[in-house]
């Protein structure tokens, strides 16, 4: 990962961009959802959804910065890619497709990190096979994802052994301003995070504001600001 200090040079690459990534400033919260309903005001956004993750039982897939994950609706299912640790500036023009991808900075705590998100949708017979493990997770990827899998993180063929890991259950809320996911596992475990989507060259002012916001709100803050992918995804192996 980059250290937070060094956003300074990726806001200097891209000023020469005509269309500078944009940063997504991440806060891990620790208190239960009811607990932060009444501190923050949460107000439902969009319906509920469902969330499964795929790797096998060494997560050789996050072990390398990968996740290919799968969000359900009745219609179908939305299949993306996500490739930490990507330097969006130096990434191919067509490495991302434009419309299905995007290349982002997570900023986490103090560290920022480029990230890489190419999605597909897949219509409700698809999506029922896929969590059934009626078909590879390999055969439903779009072209796009599999050329950065194979060309760009040198991550292909896929491991096999790969299953759905989940459900998860996902709940999106406005807080302000701001985003508030919270997820439940299906042991009842809940992960909870708080974000905002800012230019890059904001994230200094735009994170020192959500980090008072949260403190006059009187909410905790896990001492732990890696991201709660890894976590969950362990804890769902371990089932």
């Amino acid at each position: 990962m980059r250290a937070f200090a060094f956003v300074a040079i990726g806001i200097a690459c891209a000023s020469a961009q005509a269309a500078p990534p944009r940063a997504e400033i991440q806060v891990a919260l620790c208190e239960p959802a009811q607990a932060l309903q009444d501190k923050l005001a949460l107000r439902p956004r969009g319906a509920p959804y469902t969330t499964w993750l795929f790797d096998d039982a060494s997560l050789a897939l996050l072990e390398r910065g990968l996740r290919l994950r799968l969000r359900v609706s009745e219609s179908g299912g939305d299949l993306t890619l996500k490739a930490a640790r990507q330097d969006c500036e130096s990434l191919a023009r067509d490495a991302v497709p434009k419309g299905n991808g995007k290349c982002e900075i997570d900023v986490h705590g103090d560290t920022a990190d480029g990230a890489v998100s190419i999605s597909r949708a897949l219509d409700a017979a698809a999506t029922r096979q896929l969590v059934a493990g009626q078909v590879a997770v390999a055969e439903l990827l779009s072209e796009a994802q599999s050329r950065f899998l194979r060309d760009v993180v040198k991550a292909w063929p896929l491991p096999s052994g790969l299953r759905a890991l989940g459900p998860i259950s996902n709940r999106v809320y406005r807080a302000s301003r701001y985003d508030v996911d919270v997820s439940t596992l299906p042991d009842g475990q809940q992960y909870a995070e708080i974000a905002n989507k800012v230019p890059l060259e904001h994230v200094p002012r735009e994170q020192e504001k959500l980090m008072r916001h949260l403190v006059r709100a009187e909410v905790v803050v896990c001492a732990s600001q890696e991201g709660q992918a890894a976590a969950k995804m362990r804890r769902l192996l371990d089932r």
